[in-house]
């Protein structure tokens, strides 16, 4: 599932964060018909997890979870959930539970069930990061795509090539995790370009802050799946947003991996 032979296309998964969650339906509708293909569901628990350099929340937040996807997945017809797990150890069954046999986990099976496509898991909240394939092999094994994600202190360097190889795409975090509306950090752009160069053929995520001032810088360094909240559930014409989202990658692919890459806004 993981292969791939071509250009990647330009996807844009707008954030329900930004949403109306009163109408939630309604408001992935109205992305879907201005041209978004993916919708992005963000999972937070709220749970205390071991992080790389100590100890803490990995993210402070509770939001929605598999019984919101399930109701997505009823009501809006060829829906696709993009689902970002910011969860205390993704390959868990549970917080208070050791890691079962085989990684028969709560969350990747209930994350399926409920109609989810593709699932990405932190690889700073992995408890044993250096079992991330057996979790990739779990999530491919229900039918989804796989996806790891890297918070703003994690060098691009913390994904192998190996990891890398065999999930279906990367995501470079562009705030901290746990909160919509942050602003940009324009520091996490070259991790980006470095996986870029790495993964030619790979989709490329990026989420936080991202709007019509800041899609120009990560489209040139090698995003091709752009997460957006306010930019596009708070804009007058989310259609013009994405369509321009679309337009930047486009206009960017035949700078990746070069010294284009990293090149400033004027």
């Amino acid at each position: 599932m993981a292969s791939s032979s071509s250009s990647p296309q330009a996807i844009i998964s707008p954030s329900v964060l930004a949403s109306n969650f009163g109408d939630l339906s309604n408001e992935i509708r109205r992305m879907m018909s201005c041209g978004a293909q993916w919708v992005h569901m963000d999972v937070m628990d709220g749970q205390v997890q071991l992080f790389l350099s100590g100890r803490g929340h990995f993210v402070p937040n509770i939001t929605i979870g598999p019984p919101v996807f399930a109701s997505v997945h009823k009501t809006v017809e060829n829906v696709f959930m993009d689902c970002h797990m910011m969860v205390a150890d993704p390959a868990r069954a549970s917080l208070w539970s050791a890691p079962p046999p085989h990684l028969a986990t709560w969350w990747v099976k209930d994350v399926a069930d409920a109609g989810g496509k593709s699932y990405t898991f932190h690889l700073e909240a992995l408890s044993e990061p250096e079992k991330a394939h057996e979790l990739v092999q779990l999530i491919h094994s229900t039918g989804m795509r796989a996806a790891v994600a890297i918070s703003p202190a994690t060098p691009s360097s913390a994904i192998s090539d190996a990891l890398g190889n065999s999930v279906d795409m990367l995501l470079v975090m562009t705030v901290v995790p746990g909160k919509g509306g942050q602003k940009f950090m324009p520091e996490c752009v070259p991790k980006v370009a470095e996986l870029r160069t790495r993964f030619p053929n790979k989709d490329i995520q990026v989420d936080g802050g991202v709007g019509p001032g800041t899609i120009g810088c990560c489209a040139r360094a090698g995003s091709n799946v752009i997460v957006a909240g306010t930019a596009l559930f708070g804009a007058k014409e989310p259609k013009q947003v994405i369509q321009g989202f679309k337009e930047a990658i486009e206009s960017s692919r035949e700078g990746w991996g070069t010294d284009k890459a990293l090149t400033k806004d004027e």
